[in-house]
């Protein structure tokens, strides 16, 4: 199982060396490197026509969600080898409808930055610094390495969501840089997107137990229902969501007219604490497992 430790690009790479090796129905691969050039790793279970894409830890102190990926990847990899019910459902028969890519940690500089702080010998030491105010801590962290939003990024009403957030410069969340898609790990996940033609995506986030499932009315009908069966499974509420744009979620929708989910995982405040995983897990496995069973038959 993935470890409860915090979760940070080296144990992801732990992990997924150890997933390759053990099950070989999953294959690994990186969608792209970051700022600092750490590879952005994925996942891919099922063989089915079907494309589903998860992702996580776009936010870097949301690195938690990365967490609960990687250990819903590797049971649902058990399961399929070993042909069990998974959450309720048929392990296999998800195997054989769906293909699934995840991409579990989509902004490794910033999660290690949060999680390891900031070092003298940091390419943007100084720069760092200044934005956050001069402060050593980073806990609170969400942008990349260059001080950038990474869910700010995507070429959906940008310059909206630009004026809005009236954040013109680096800083450790709401700006979302000089143009769209100007980082690279925002890049890479909207070129993933588009190579793998992905049906449907869910991008998780920390916290506030909602999913968020329009986008400006460009959402497909069947859209609230899967909502609706996603937020049964877990508990969480399925809410309509207005005046937020330039989002991952809301570029897919606008681009691909295909359902698009955010997924607001667990209570607190961010970083959200380890003692509370497994309960986490609980739900969000639940919300994975249903949402590969709203795949047609």
């Amino acid at each position: 199982m993935a470890s409860k430790a915090d979760y940070g690009p080296e144990q992801l790479s732990k992990d997924l060396r150890r997933i390759d090796r053990k099950y070989p129905m999953v294959k690994v691969g990186s969608i792209g490197s970051s700022v600092l050039g750490k590879p952005i790793p994925y996942l891919r279970l099922g063989k089915g026509s079907f494309n589903w894409h998860f992702n996580g830890a776009c936010h870097a102190n949301e690195w938690i969600t990365s967490l609960l990926l990687m250990r819903f990847a590797e049971d649902y990899a058990q399961a399929c080898a070993n042909k069990l019910s998974f959450w309720g459902k048929s392990a296999m028969d998800l195997f054989a409808r769906c293909s699934l890519w995840i991409v579990p940690m989509v902004n490794p500089d910033g999660v290690e930055l949060v999680q390891e702080g900031l070092t003298a010998n940091h390419p943007y030491y100084e720069d760092l610094l200044q934005w956050n105010r001069g402060s050593n801590r980073f806990h609170r962290w969400k942008a990349n390495a260059r001080g950038v939003d990474l869910n700010d990024q995507f070429p959906a009403y940008w310059e909206e969501e630009r004026q809005r957030r009236a954040i013109l410069s680096p800083a450790p969340r709401d700006y979302g840089g000089e143009k769209p898609l100007s980082e690279p790990e925002a890049a890479a996940l909207a070129d993933f997107t588009e190579r793998n033609d992905f049906h449907a995506v869910i991008s998780l986030h920390t916290q506030g137990e909602e999913i968020y499932w329009n986008y400006r009315n460009k959402e497909p009908d069947e859209a609230r229902a899967w909502a609706n069966r996603l937020a049964v499974s877990a508990g969480y509420r399925a809410v309509y969501l207005e005046g937020s744009d330039a989002g991952y979620k809301d570029w897919f929708i606008s681009e691909f007219r295909r359902p698009g989910f955010t997924v607001e995982v667990g209570w607190g405040h961010n970083p959200l604490p380890l003692e509370g995983v497994d309960e986490m897990y609980d739900d969000i496995a639940r919300l994975l497992a249903e949402a590969l069973d709203c795949t047609p038959e």
